[in-house]
């Protein structure tokens, strides 16, 4: 092997390690949609697409506990940087009615934390919702829900104040 080829090689390496440790700002990875089993909506932001690009297995984890024909759609960092927790949420079908969502909500933290993800239905009277809540130490969910709804996505700290309170959505593949 030529000292070049050799150099480029250790380039690729290198680019590789630094990214797989999410050195790399959000902004500057584009999403690699081709890996096996990973799908990224259309509509997907440059941020989730980037997310998916540096954590393929995890977001293929994730989205075979929604189920089959899922695409990922958004990822959210709670509350912020900080990261306590991950939203996942993924999309399939049309639009209106026929759109599904289904989310997930990861526990970024150490311990059992008390969880709440929910989502509801785009509708102003009674709509329809699915909840998952409890004490979780690795993800709160799958819940799912069609006709483009909403996520609610809470967590609380051992005094049982929120540390994440956060609300997403419509989610209209």
């Amino acid at each position: 092997m030529t000292s070049s080829r050799r150099s480029g090689l250790g380039a690729a390496v290198a680019a590789v390690s630094i990214a797989a440790l999410g050195l790399i700002a959000p902004q500057a990875v584009a999403a690699d949609t081709s890996q096996p089993g990973v799908k990224v909506s259309a509509q997907a932001d440059a941020t989730t697409r980037a997310i998916a690009a540096q954590n393929p297995e995890k977001v293929q984890a994730m989205a075979l506990l929604c189920g089959s024909g899922y695409s990922l759609y958004s990822v959210d960092l709670l509350p912020d940087d900080r990261r306590f927790g991950t939203l996942f949420s993924y999309v399939k079908g049309g639009a209106g009615p026929s759109n599904y969502a289904c989310a997930l909500f990861d526990n970024n933290l150490e311990g059992a934390r008390y969880m709440k993800l929910k989502i509801c239905e785009n509708k102003v009277s009674n709509p329809r919702c699915d909840t998952d809540e409890g004490n979780f130490t690795q993800y709160a969910g799958p819940v799912r829900m069609n006709n483009c709804p909403q996520i609610t996505a809470i967590m609380k700290n051992s005094s049982g104040g929120a540390i994440i309170d956060a609300v997403r959505g419509p989610f209209c593949g």
